[in-house]
């Protein structure tokens, strides 16, 4: 992965036109952020394994799964199937993390851990080195087009030290409410994966979009 990878999220993006979309990011992004939400554990319903299954067909992007759903070991293999390369699932949402970690490896994917903004950043402490991303959520998840959290910041630089301290090479991926005006705090605090729906497909030009984020990293 490189320095600062930009994760568009289709969440953001006009299902209509769902793989014109897609092909105005792919050029600039390695990773396609797809938002799964059940209407259990967030208060909304997005899309599902054949969505994903659809747009497999048509793209070569890494598929960055966040399943945001109760239950997660349950569908861990269909989702595997269904064209994933990372499997995100919340740690407020599973019974046993470990166990969900091997078998996510276990099917050769990536795997990632999910904390959401009212849980102590502490709980994920435990599976640095374990996972490949530790996301932390920036706004309360379940709706796009939120502001970021400024306590954010706070919790970003806990999780980087922490990382650091266990000479770790996990990556912090940030989602929520990532803009031109802050990624560079965020950066700074630690982050390198940032997810970012709104910021990138309400932009006339995606594309342009990614590369702005990824410039405003690099600001001094």
């Amino acid at each position: 992965m490189r320095d600062i990878e930009i994760a568009p999220s289709i969440l953001a993006a006009d299902f209509g036109y769902l793989m014109r979309d897609i092909q105005a990011v792919e050029s600039n992004a390695e990773y396609l952020h797809i938002d799964v939400m059940d209407g259990h554990y967030v208060n909304n319903i997005s899309f599902g394994i054949p969505v994903i299954q659809s747009i497999r067909k048509y793209t070569g992007m890494k598929f960055y799964t966040h399943l945001m759903i109760t239950e997660p070991e349950k569908y861990i293999k269909a989702f595997a199937d269904a064209g994933s390369d990372n499997i995100t699932f919340h740690i407020e949402c599973a019974k046993d993390p470990d166990k969900l970690i091997e078998e996510i490896k276990a099917l050769g994917l990536s795997a990632g851990i999910s904390v959401h903004p009212d849980t102590p950043i502490e709980k994920v402490f435990p599976y640095i080195g374990k996972v490949d991303i530790i996301l932390v959520m920036t706004v309360y998840p379940g709706f796009g087009g939120q502001g970021y959290l400024p306590s954010s910041d706070a919790r970003i630089r806990a999780l980087k030290k922490a990382i650091d301290e266990a000479g770790s090479d996990t990556v912090i991926s940030v989602d929520g409410g990532v803009t031109r005006d802050n990624i560079k705090e965020i950066y700074d605090a630690g982050a390198r994966l940032f997810v970012a729906g709104s910021t990138v497909f309400n932009d006339k030009d995606p594309a342009k979009a990614i590369e702005d984020l990824i410039r405003c990293c690099t600001l001094s």
